[in-house]
């Protein structure tokens, strides 16, 4: 716990006890039902709108084909290292050996593996005085869903923990796992692309619970075992995992007691070849302050002799909750003795019960007065969405979230004064990753109430799949006025294209400039830039704002130049404005918008785009089914297809429909997709489907198409 008058146990994770005279949290009673508690996560909605996998895996014994339809539903991997429970799993739980896993067996592979490489960032000039560059940095620990059923391409609900604030968060990795159902957790690809994209790393979770939760020894045994040769096949393996799945490395957390120093030195062995071998694959390790170097865990809250040895072996070390300011300053003491960087160790934040409200002793960590100690890990920050109450919408979360990274002022050039809660935003310098032409967004966010294509519905089908999130502005919202500030946010009422747009509304008394992206785009005489959006209500007058230089100064304002992009009117619909940027020379440092209106105006950005020529990207190929089952007059699919040479943002996904028309089933950055609950459409003997590549700028290639019989 994070208090220091509290009484401590270990990592805040699903099988952790609550503390004495306190509820449970949802990570406590989450281990004991496994199966159960594995549903519970799942949102209503996607309960509801997924039959297929959720009722079809409760009727398995009394429905082959029910079964056989569940099947076909691929979710994300777990494992245990080697031996498997004694019983039977739970309904939806699946026992997998890790050491027994192939590549070249694993059927959900193709759903599973990311896409998406991971993208170089640099580090603007921060927009505030407080936030600091090459000092702290942010480890994130999320639970997107449950262990089992996470389903591995998104859901039918726009309910889910869409992560956008990348800018500040430096790993991020993929918490989970329990004694019931599986110990090694590797991250769904939706999580990794969306990471990937805004150059963020992702880490696969390893969990050995305490024996108290279900924790078994010879799990942690079954982890060290050395083959004849003297190496360690589960760090082989793990490192086979990441790289065929396209994630970063491993967070490693062996909380189990009962060892002894033998144990502590096969734990030291293995981590140096897991590091080792992961190095070559450019993955990383990552190990939780638990086990010490007698082999008993005990939680130091601290870099000291006791754990020292397991930092010096991994990359990074997660230090426990029960630290002290005291603790971390001997702690980052000691890193700069051992000639590693003091900003390797994270210092636990569990923020999963109370999120903002939580008292942090932030002097400790990050003091404004003075270089940082340490950096630090939060735990369970999708309390932003949790603790909202049923029935939440995707703009109530996100404007949740805003204030959780960002403060309260909503603004990061006005970062919160002497708030309790330190926000990022107000201590950490931001990054980006748009340095390359072309450059385009949409400002999808990865879930929506309905899916966009050029400004009409396409789907009104609510949904979530990160994979598809755009590159997202960073500082959410640097606003500049000398006048009343607007409100700015992601909007889902309507959108250009995804499932979500910005909107900005207020009563403007002076112009307006929002700061969307910092950038590293070079110019050319060439180079237009392209401005998609509309006025929902008043007049308003745009102008690009674009940036060459950098402020001089943390804080200090961006020196724009304004180019008039025109005047919208409520009810004139969605417009394009392609701008040439003329005597606009050198590199984009900042790109964003200043409005001007005479009162009351809803002005929404639907799409941004800095390219050279449009090119459209070649087609996939080869569509074809590869497996299918049916129940109930309803029929899943899997299609795999072959991917179009060249570069692809993504694809997209739609039904030819007996009258010609399209009807959209949904996108994914991986060269194959899941379909349930089909049926015959009137007259149609064989449904007709066709995949098409999305490129960085949004144009479309030419179809494949596939027939399955009915």
């Amino acid at each position: 716990m994070t208090h220091s008058v509290e009484p401590r146990s270990c990592l805040q994770s699903p099988v952790c006890p609550a503390t004495p005279g306190t509820h449970p949290s949802r990570r406590n009673v989450v281990l004991a039902g496994a199966a159960g508690a594995a549903a519970a996560f799942l949102a209503p909605a996607a309960q509801a709108t997924a039959a297929t996998a959720a009722t079809a895996a409760g009727a398995a014994s009394a429905s082959g084909t029910a079964a056989a339809a569940a099947g076909l539903q691929p979710y994300a991997s777990y494992w245990y290292p080697d031996s498997l429970p004694s019983g039977s799993p739970g309904t939806g739980i699946t026992w997998r050996s890790l050491k027994q896993w192939r590549a070249e067996d694993d059927a959900d592979l193709a759903f599973n593996a990311a896409s998406v490489p991971l993208a170089q960032r640099f580090t603007p000039v921060p927009p505030n005085t407080t936030a600091r560059a090459g000092q702290a940095r942010i480890q994130s620990l999320v639970s997107f869903g449950p262990t089992s059923l996470n389903p591995s391409q998104g859901a039918a609900t726009a309910d889910y923990y869409a992560l956008t604030h990348w800018a500040y968060i430096d790993e991020l990795v993929f918490w989970g796992g329990s004694s019931g159902e599986g110990l090694v957790l590797a991250p769904n690809a939706p999580i990794v692309d969306a990471a990937h994209r805004h150059g963020v790393p992702v880490l696969g979770n390893v969990f050995l619970p305490p024996v108290a939760y279900g924790g078994q020894l010879q799990w942690t045994r079954d982890l060290v075992q050395k083959d004849s040769a003297g190496h360690y096949p589960i760090a082989a393996q793990l490192v086979a995992v990441a790289e065929a799945y396209g994630f970063d490395g491993w967070f490693v957390n062996a909380e189990t007691g009962g060892g002894d120093a033998a144990l502590a030195t096969a734990m030291l062995g293995f981590l140096t070849e897991l590091r080792e071998l992961g190095a070559a694959k450019g993955q990383r390790v990552t190990w939780y302050d638990s086990m010490t170097t007698n082999g008993s865990v005990s939680w130091q809250g601290a870099l000291n002799e006791q754990n020292r040895p397991f930092f010096e072996t991994a990359d990074s070390m997660f230090v426990d909750f029960r630290w002290t300011a005291s603790e971390l300053a001997s702690s980052g003491t000691l890193a700069d003795d051992l000639d590693r960087s003091r900003y390797e160790l994270w210092a636990g934040v569990d923020v999963e019960a109370s999120g903002w409200n939580k008292s942090v002793d932030w002097d400790a960590i990050i003091p404004r007065g003075r270089d940082h100690i340490v950096s630090y890990g939060f735990y369970r920050p999708e309390w932003t969405r949790n603790q909202l109450p049923g029935g939440r919408t995707p703009g109530q979360f996100h404007a949740a979230d805003d204030r959780f990274w960002t403060g309260q002022s909503l603004d990061p050039s006005q970062p919160d004064g002497a708030s309790g809660w330190r926000a990022p935003a107000t201590a950490v310098a931001d990054r980006s990753t748009v340095t390359s032409l072309p450059f385009a967004t949409t400002f999808n966010t990865g879930h929506g109430l309905r899916w966009y294509d050029g400004g009409t519905v396409a789907s009104d089908v609510q949904w979530n799949h990160l994979g598809l999130q755009d590159r997202l502005p960073g500082r959410r919202w640097v606003v500049r006025t000398e006048g009343r500030r607007p409100a700015v946010s992601f909007d889902f009422a309507d959108a250009w294209r995804g499932g979500s747009s910005v909107l900005v509304s207020g009563d403007l008394d002076a112009p307006v400039t929002v700061e969307l992206y910092a950038a590293r785009l070079p110019l050319s005489d060439s180079v237009a830039v392209e401005l998609t959006h509309r006025a929902d209500g008043g007049e308003v007058t745009v102008e690009l704002a674009v940036a060459t230089a950098e402020p001089g100064a943390p804080g200090e304002p961006v020196p724009y130049t304004y180019v008039p992009a025109g005047t919208l009117r409520a009810g004139t619909g969605w417009t394009t404005a392609t701008l040439r940027l003329g005597g606009v020379t050198g590199t984009v440092r900042s790109l964003g918008v200043r409005l001007t209106g005479p009162g009351a105006v809803a002005y929404r950005l639907g799409a941004l785009a800095v390219r050279e020529a449009s090119v459209a990207p070649a087609a996939p190929s080869d569509l074809r089914v590869t497996d299918s089952a049916g129940t109930a007059g309803e029929t899943a699919l899997r299609l795999r297809w072959t991917p179009a040479p060249g570069p692809v943002r993504h694809y997209e996904l739609h039904r030819v429909l007996p009258d010609g028309s399209r009807r959209f089933l949904g996108g994914t950055c991986q060269s194959a997709f899941h379909l349930s609950g089909l049926r015959p459409e009137q007259g149609e003997s064989a449904a007709r489907f066709e995949v098409r590549a999305v490129g960085e700028l949004y144009t479309t290639s030419g179809a494949a198409s596939a027939a399955h019989t009915w």
